[in-house]
């Protein structure tokens, strides 16, 4: 005789599993306080770990990458080009692990993600003396409204200051791209949007059909 269902019996999940991924960070403070509260902001904190892997430059953001993506679903590399002259080595080593690590570059720097959340430029940024292409971005980000005492080391709750231009960020990163793919005009651009979607994907639980 079969026996009868027990209302003990363990049900079928509901949802599909949520992949694990690692998101690695350059700075230590900027951009993973601000991707950290991103991904919280929804609720995909549970699913990602963003950290600093102690190292600061593109090609060893990367490295790291491929040697903990066998512990991820994916890993995602926010780096920056600005005047790194290992960006190009960096990029083709992460080519060679597409299958698990994504690049997340920002032209120059990350800053500009946060520039589009007031407005949209295509004009190149170049170093000029004693400063880098980011440090000349990071001179225009100062001079919107809110942002005059921008500092890379001191940015808790910039997520959340930002929150109403987001919608706005998003979609003029996602244009930039676009332009940027048209005509090879990368500089400046960025792919932090990607991340943002990636975030609001994982916080929205999949139904198993």
């Amino acid at each position: 005789m079969a026996r009868a269902p027990s209302r003990f019996d363990r049900k079928k999940p509901s949802f599909k599993q949520q992949p694990r991924v690692l998101v690695l960070c350059e700075d230590e403070k900027s951009s993973r306080i601000y991707l950290q509260d991103a991904a919280n902001h929804f609720r995909a904190y549970a699913e990602v770990e963003i950290c600093h892997c102690g190292k600061n430059d593109p090609k060893g953001i990367v490295q790291e990458a491929v040697k903990r993506q066998r512990n991820y679903d994916h890993v995602y590399c926010a780096i920056d080009r600005d005047n790194d002259p290992k960006f190009d080595a960096a990029l083709e080593q992460a080519a060679a692990h597409a299958n698990k690590v994504t690049v997340i570059a920002s032209y120059p720097c990350y800053e500009y993600w946060l520039l589009l959340h007031y407005r949209k430029t295509r004009s190149s940024y170049v170093g000029a003396g004693k400063h880098s292409a980011g440090d000349l971005l990071v001179k225009d980000l100062c001079k919107e409204s809110g942002m005059e005492n921008y500092d890379k080391g001191a940015t808790a709750s910039l997520f959340e200051e930002l929150l109403t231009k987001l919608p706005l960020a998003r979609r003029r990163a996602a244009e930039v791209l676009v332009e940027a793919n048209s005509d090879g005009g990368w500089n400046p651009s960025t792919r932090v949007h990607e991340l943002i979607d990636l975030f609001e994907q994982l916080g929205k639980p999949q139904l198993i059909v």
